[in-house]
């Protein structure tokens, strides 16, 4: 080991510099995985009786160094038992970073070796279907998939694998349709599936108005590396949510955007660029709005 420079009696190399960096950098990651959860409170339960039963063993208290040893012996499989939820979100979350699909390097699932993608995805038809289930307050949870086909959750609704439609997303999503209770993939620009099931967020700083489709929008974002499109119910609010994280309150140009950005990593162009559309685009939002509302009457 190439000695760095020495501390009393400790010699600290360049290897120990590189273990506590690591061991710092795994410390805070699982700080952030459990943090607004049950769980962050039971770590910190367990951590300080860890640290009482040191204390007792040092102090040479036998009798009660050794009933607290008896919980130390088992304290792997506690561990796996109380933290199971959190594990498995871990271990999802290392997965969902790297990809072994045929054809693909390794190195590709990261940031820094992405190839930057086209921007020809056919997002009109879920904007334009999106504005109108605002307009009338219709619920609906879109989920935009980049990389994996969530075969899982696909598998759990009914597979439709049908090109964007604008009017197909309105009759998924109209509260008349067996099939608007749960979410819609897509993926590949193909709508997957419909009636999907999501997994709830766990996190108990959400905010108290987020009800069971935001919470499913966030812990879907959660564990899996998709962008989940939001439209309350009960406001007609259009929202996003990634990594965890919803932004509320979008327009329409926004949510083109965020879709965008996510799908290829281009940016959008500016707005000022479809100025001389806004017009038409106005009158046909109005018009799809109207017709929508027609139809559900």
């Amino acid at each position: 080991m190439i000695l760095l420079f020495k501390i009393g009696f400790l010699s600290i190399g360049w290897l120990d510099i590189i273990d506590i960096l690591a061991v710092s950098f795994f410390m805070y990651q699982l700080y952030k995985l459990m943090h607004g959860s049950v769980a962050i409170k039971i770590f910190l339960g367990v951590l300080s009786l860890y640290l009482f039963y040191l204390v007792v063993k040092s102090a040479q208290m036998e009798l009660l160094a050794s009933i607290l040893g008896q919980f130390m012996s088992v304290g792997v499989l506690a561990t796996v038992i109380l933290f199971q939820q959190e594990i498995r979100k871990f271990l999802l979350v290392i997965g969902k970073t790297t990809s072994f699909k045929s054809g693909e390097n390794f190195f590709s699932s990261f940031s820094l070796w992405k190839k930057q993608g086209g921007s020809d995805h056919n997002v009109t038809p879920i904007i334009e279907a999106v504005k109108a289930m605002s307009g009338t307050s219709t619920g609906a949870l879109i989920v935009f998939t980049r990389d994996s086909e969530l075969k899982f959750y696909v598998d759990s609704g009914d597979l439709i694998d049908a090109e964007i439609s604008n009017r197909l997303l309105l009759s998924i999503f109209n509260k008349y349709s067996p099939l608007h209770d749960g979410a819609v993939i897509i993926h590949k620009d193909r709508i997957r599936a419909a009636r999907c099931i999501l997994p709830v967020s766990e996190n108990d700083n959400l905010p108290a108005q987020f009800g069971l489709r935001h919470r499913a929008a966030v812990g879907m974002s959660e564990i899996t590396d998709t962008l989940i499109l939001i439209v309350s119910e009960e406001t007609g609010e259009m929202s996003i949510a990634e990594n965890g994280i919803v932004s509320k309150n979008l327009s329409g140009l926004e949510i083109r955007a965020s879709i965008n950005t996510y799908l290829s990593s281009v940016p959008e162009p500016e707005a000022e660029n479809n100025e001389p559309n806004e017009e038409k685009k106005k009158e046909a939002d109005a018009e799809a709005i109207i017709a929508y509302t027609e139809k559900s009457a």
